[in-house]
């Protein structure tokens, strides 16, 4: 499992967790940007109207209303990364990561707003009546490159269980065992089947879920996190400064966290800022494809309303839950997962600022200490003479050792810092937390006390599902793309089996997978958008031009 993982993350590190992938998504963000004259702060207010289907036309061809793609699409971007996400970019670049997740979603704004537009334009009809679109679209009909629509097809497919399904189950799977000790292959086992039954009906039937779930789950989680907030409200400010000012300084040393550098925040917030609001990947545009519309542009506009909600206002309140409760800097207890333990050769301590600053640099990569290679004993659970124990990215304390839940008597080996697997061996003991388990543990610090983890529990089912939901439908318009209608089936299939099993796998490869999957999507879409970027610039001078004769008199942005 170590080994699959090593080599996830040297892929990752070469594409989606790279600096040139962060500035081409960014760069495509900020050039489209400037390029329409700041559209996402311009024709915020006409988005609003048209998604309650005030540009409407008899006659308008497709399978969803504005609202039903706009929720559908929602579905697929508030999720894990909304909850987990966000607790793992904290966690790993510190309060300074939520600031980049922030300048994403406001400059993604923009992208979705293209890339829905373009492929809104350029979508088709499937044999069997439904509306097909996406960007594999645009590619093959205006671009003439069948060749990036086949690579980002498959992209899709892949994306769709790196992003949509695997992930999705895993994240509600250990949130559900951590609340209320429910097994993960119950919860995988149950969800899967229900999963099924939703996705059978295709696009519509998906749209009618999404739109009822969608806005009930913002709400129940939402009120939840402002309760936390509010209960917190002595550390609002100086949580708002550490996002605003850490960004160029870097994250200190803080309790249990080691520090985060600004490159690292950077990277980390841009990167999970991308998973969370999907701007730029071209998953967006499958669903409002479906959406009944005549003018491109003015799905786009429904659109740009979806890094928003997800990433500006639904990620800013998770970032303050985190930040305000301080949980993100504490020690708790916790099982140990086997990706995100290392053990230490040498003796270090967190309390020692030099010892502080040498681990630091280690978990930053400036420099290697050496792992332990060798066997240790264990008495009654404790480890005797035990080294450093690295876990999360800390200095783990009370490190007791299990067999079967009973406290282990016997030797534990290591080979180059990772244990050596024994049936039924586990770790446990204090260190920092991340991803869901985070956040489940930063709502019980409100007047809800223990009965906040229950809404990050249910919030978090809630999202993830409906994530998984729509991320089927994109995986299933790029199956139809490839092989036709008769593929469909089978990809369906083949999903719902995954989802089932991601709910038992390994949380940290499960996140890296993601990390590809988005790079192999995006890279594509992002060139396929630059290239048509005057044709976008003339979509939308026709539809202001449309809009001005369907409403006389109203006052228009300046083109």
């Amino acid at each position: 499992m170590n080994k699959i993982n090593d080599i996830l993350s040297l892929i990752d590190g070469y594409i989606g967790g790279s600096q040139w992938f962060v500035f081409l998504l960014l760069g495509t963000g900020i050039f489209f940007t400037i390029y329409l004259k700041f559209p996402q702060f311009r024709y915020l207010k006409h988005s609003l109207r048209i998604v309650r289907g005030k540009f409407d036309k008899e006659g308008d061809v497709g399978d969803t209303s504005h609202f039903q793609a706009l929720t559908t699409a929602l579905s697929g971007t508030v999720g894990t990364g909304n909850i987990a996400g966000v607790a793992l970019a904290i966690h790993l670049g510190g309060p300074a990561a939520l600031f980049w997740m922030l300048v994403t979603a406001a400059v993604g704004m923009t992208t979705k707003f293209v890339e829905v537009t373009l492929s809104h334009k350029y979508r088709e009809k499937a044999s069997d009546g439904s509306i097909s679109g996406g960007p594999m679209y645009y590619m093959k009909n205006r671009l003439n490159m069948k060749w990036l629509a086949a690579i980002f097809a498959v992209a899709t497919i892949l994306s769709s269980f790196g992003t949509g399904s695997l992930p999705q189950i895993n994240s509600i799977s250990n949130s559900l065992f951590q609340t209320f000790g429910i097994s993960h292959i119950l919860t995988g086992a149950v969800l899967a089947v229900l999963l099924g039954l939703v996705i059978i009906g295709g696009i519509k039937r998906i749209a009618k879920v999404t739109s009822t779930l969608v806005p009930l789950m913002a709400a129940v989680y939402l009120i939840g996190a402002t309760a936390v907030i509010a209960y917190n409200f002595e550390n609002i400010i100086p949580s708002i400064l550490a996002i605003v000012g850490d960004v160029f300084t870097g994250s200190a040393a803080a309790g249990g966290f080691l520090g985060g550098s600004i490159a690292f925040a950077f990277n980390r917030g841009v990167n999970r800022g991308l998973f969370s609001n999907e701007a730029g990947q071209g998953s967006a545009p499958i669903a409002h494809a479906a959406a009944r519309a005549h003018e491109p542009v003015s799905e786009g506009l429904v659109a740009l309303l979806e890094p928003f909600i997800d990433t500006i206002i639904i990620c800013s309140v998770t970032g303050l839950v985190l930040l305000s409760s301080g949980v993100w800097t504490e020690k708790l207890e916790n099982q140990f997962q086997e990706t995100d333990l290392v053990v230490l050769a040498d003796s270090y301590s967190d309390k020692n600022e030099a010892d502080k600053g040498t681990l630091y640099r280690y978990l930053a990569r400036e420099n290697d200490l050496k792992h332990l290679t060798g066997t240790l004993t264990v008495i009654d659970g404790i480890i005797q003479n035990q080294p450093t124990v690295i876990h999360a990215r800390s200095v783990a304390e009370e490190v007791k050792v299990w067999v079967n839940k009973q406290p282990y008597n016997g030797p534990i080996e290591f080979n180059n810092g990772k244990l050596v697997k024994q049936e039924g061996l586990t770790l446990s003991g204090k260190s920092l937390m991340h991803s869901a388990p985070l956040t489940t543990i930063a709502f019980t610090r409100s007047w809800f006390g223990e009965y906040g983890k229950y809404i990050v529990s249910i919030g978090l089912l809630m999202f993830a599902f409906s994530t998984a939901i729509s991320w089927s439908y994109y995986g299933d318009r790029a199956v139809t793309y490839l092989f036709g209608i008769k593929g469909v089936v089978y990809f369906r299939l083949i999903y719902v089996v995954a989802f089932f099993f991601a709910s038992f796998a390994d949380t940290t490869i499960i996140w890296t997978l993601s990390g590809i999957t988005i790079a192999l999507m995006t890279i594509p879409n992002l060139f396929g958008i630059l290239a048509l970027s005057k044709e976008m610039k003339n979509e939308v001078k026709l539809f202001w031009k449309e809009y001005a004769k369907r409403f006389p008199g109203e006052k228009l942005p300046k083109s």
